[in-house]
């Protein structure tokens, strides 16, 4: 199963078409700080041109003012590409903070697997947004949930999240004591109606695995920051 993108806030719905998810970390660029933010948005725009189709903001270190503000950048990059390419369906979802998203006029948020539920987001969203004209999030947010078992997923899924990242599915450098769930319980998660991304020590080599186990698309902080993401765009769609 894959998943399409009909739209920057729509649901993700089953297709033939790969899903990739790109997670940000701007500690793992070089340079000072200035320099890492403006490296984080010119990979940003990189993705979004390479036609990555969400894209998470996962700089939880920042104080809730500066992620707020890193936001409003990267929503503004990816309004000037919409502006200039119609056709541009890249999403921002802020990590956990409903409230940086709502503000800075992201897509969604992906949420924790030990977060607020899905519900949750969309009743703060449609409160906050009344009577807010020029508040520019979409009326629904998107909404991505991470989870570590199948168990999670089908709870995810029951609780209207969009999409889920199930992970880690293999070994991760970073986190060599962390144990994999492996494919076998990818496969499993994979049994629900929403989409189901696949996350942990993926590489350009064994992301065929996962789609071949049911995954909807890949998601990834180093495939595509460390790489050049139109490459790595095309290879993992060739491949599914």
């Amino acid at each position: 199963m894959r998943a399409k993108i009909d739209g920057a806030s729509a649901p993700v719905h089953m297709s033939d078409r790969c899903v990739l998810y790109y997670i940000t970390d701007r500690t793992a660029l070089a340079g000072d700080e200035p320099t890492r933010r403006r490296r984080l948005l010119d990979k940003i725009s990189e993705a979004a041109r390479a036609g990555v189709d969400y894209i998470q903001l996962r700089e939880n270190d920042l104080p809730t003012r500066e992620l707020e503000v890193l936001a409003r950048a990267a929503v503004e990059v990816l309004r000037q590409l919409r502006s200039e390419n119609r056709e541009l369906r890249t999403a921002l979802l802020i990590n956990s903070r409903t409230d940086v998203a709502l503000a800075s006029g992201a897509d969604g948020v992906h949420l924790r697997s030990d977060d607020i539920t899905p519900q949750a987001v969309v009743t703060i969203w449609q409160q906050c947004g009344a009577g807010a004209p020029a508040r520019v999030s979409p009326r629904e947010p998107l909404i991505g949930v991470s989870c570590h078992s199948p168990g999670e997923v089908r709870k995810a899924e029951a609780n209207g999240a969009a999409f889920a990242v199930f992970a880690p599915v293999f070994e991760k450098k970073a986190a060599p004591n962390t144990q994999p769930a492996g494919l076998t319980q990818l496969r499993e998660a994979c049994k629900v109606k929403i989409a189901v991304l696949a996350l942990g020590g993926l590489s350009l080599e064994n992301a065929k695995s996962c789609l071949e186990a049911g995954a909807s698309g890949i998601a990834a902080i180093r495939l595509f920051q460390e790489n050049d993401i139109q490459e790595v765009v095309r290879i993992l769609r060739q491949n599914s």
